[in-house]
């Protein structure tokens, strides 16, 4: 199942409809950046992985419509586009990470404008075939520290639809399943937008691994019962330190894991590393719109009042004293993390 994906005779982009999960399989057919930046925007599509590859296709997309007879030169052209796509979810440092792998090629001057097109879309193609290679590495590496008979929280969505094939967390966990290990997965709804409910859900119903959900409110119930092993979740941007900027609530769940012993595993790929950000307290927190918190209903009556206001933050910060391992696709980094990635990394280039 692929989440996102270049179509080479039309040079468009196809991609998972998420909004429409689980109750239909839907797909969008996307033909310029302007309508990347809604789909990103109204998180048709989202995960941070993902968006890297949304953000390079999205400049692909660019290129493939330029125009001489248009009179703007290409290079302008796809700056504009890369302001406008990073811009459209600044906490995800891969959507900027996947959009700088695309604008760094303008500084080619030893190619023509059309062959400066072409080697903008081969390199998006490229980037969204190493995010299956990368995604896979990270589900083996994830699923060395699930043991049989584990029962794991799941936060958020962290699967094929996160990334463009396996996933991160979610994948550690489909690889441990079918290496035959026997896995429980407790999924969180994941309020206000429901990515647990929704999408791990339907992505645990597409693998066959045997799950229930949970209100984000039960999680330490179950964390304090012992009837959870581990807590697993990806990340949306790291910090040099180690510090977790993830989807709202994760820090909630990490301190009731970490009182109650339970192990914090964060899985994600090197790409959601920021290393120019020493702590997490400096990484931005995206504020989406209170209609997600409002508009809910419940029994077909509104869940507040009329002239209710809500706070709706879409991360926040996990700071690294709760994490347990920090899972990437050069293997399993425990504390301290600054000293053990670096070592980590340099053994991944020796292999």
């Amino acid at each position: 199942m692929r989440t996102i994906e270049w179509l080479p005779e039309s040079r468009e982009v196809r991609l998972i409809d998420q909004r429409r999960l689980p109750a239909a399989l839907e797909y969008l057919t996307i033909q310029t950046p302007e309508q990347m930046v809604e789909a990103i925007r109204t998180m048709a599509i989202r995960g941070a992985p993902a968006l890297g590859v949304a953000g390079a296709f999205g400049l692909a997309l660019q290129a493939a419509r330029y125009n001489r007879a248009g009179g703007k030169d290409l290079r302008s052209l796809v700056h504009a586009a890369a302001v406008m796509l990073v811009n459209s979810r600044p906490t995800a440092v891969n959507l900027a990470w996947g959009v700088e792998q695309i604008t760094s090629l303008l500084d080619e001057q030893t190619h023509s404008e059309s062959e400066l097109v072409e080697r903008i879309i081969s390199n998006a193609q490229a980037l969204a075939e190493a995010d299956v290679r990368t995604n896979l590495r990270l589900a083996e590496n994830g699923a060395s520290l699930i043991d049989d008979g584990d029962t794991i929280i799941h936060h958020c969505n962290t699967g094929a639809l996160a990334v463009v094939d396996w996933g991160t967390a979610l994948g550690a966990i489909r690889f441990a399943h079918e290496q035959g290990k026997r896995v429980h997965v407790l999924v969180d709804e994941t309020r206000p937008r429901l990515q647990g409910s929704r999408l791990t859900a339907w992505e645990c119903e597409q693998y066959g691994i045997p799950y229930e959900i949970i209100t984000d409110n039960a999680a330490g119930f179950f964390l304090q019962s012992g009837r959870v092993h581990k807590v697993f979740f990806g990340a949306d941007r790291v910090a040099a330190n180690g510090d977790v900027v993830n989807k709202v609530g994760t820090y909630m769940l990490s301190l009731a894991a970490h009182a109650n012993q339970v192990p914090v595993v964060c899985v994600f790929p090197l790409s959601t590393l920021d290393l120019s950000i020493a702590e997490g307290r400096y990484i931005p927190i995206e504020e989406r719109d209170a209609a997600e918190v409002l508009n809910l209903r419940v029994d077909g009556q509104a869940i507040a009042p009329a002239t209710a206001r809500a706070l709706n933050p879409a991360f926040d910060l996990t700071p690294h004293a709760l994490i347990s391992a920090w899972v990437t696709e050069a293997g399993v980094v425990r504390a301290p993390f600054a000293q053990n990635l670096a070592q980590s990394r340099y053994n991944q280039k020796m292999d």
